[in-house]
């Protein structure tokens, strides 16, 4: 995967785009977990519906200022909403544990030790972790 943020040209790379539709299907998720509508949204950030969609579509940059509120509208940290655009291994844990944590004592241990027996074949594999 590229790391290019932006392109020669100035105008916006792949990995840019891709953090951005990350982010706003992170806040899209959040905001139906909090059993919140698009409008309702809307109607606290002062801005208008569409507004709301374009954000969880990717189409615009959020602000850290309206992550900060966003966050707070859906009771979870501000980092959250932006963990799933990251490809580093401790962003991804970190994910990983927010997603656990909604998950009842029985799924979690199970899908735990999933992830372990999928960790065994990589490494079994060769081309994984050790």
């Amino acid at each position: 995967m590229t790391n290019n943020y932006f392109k020669q040209d100035g105008t916006e790379g792949e990995r840019l785009v891709e953090m951005r539709k990350a982010v706003g299907e992170a806040i899209g998720r959040r905001r139906q977990r909090a059993g919140m509508t698009q409008e309702a949204v809307a109607e606290k950030l002062g801005i208008g519906p569409e507004a709301v969609s374009r954000m969880e579509r990717g189409v615009g940059s959020v602000t850290a200022e309206r992550l900060i509120v966003l966050a707070e509208m859906f009771s979870c940290r501000a980092d959250e909403l932006l963990l799933q655009a990251s490809h580093r291994p401790a962003d991804q844990a970190g994910e990983l544990a927010s997603l656990l944590e909604g998950l009842p004592a029985g799924e979690r241990l199970y899908l735990m030790e999933s992830i372990r027996n999928f960790c065994r074949y990589v490494a079994e594999r060769g081309d994984g972790p050790r």
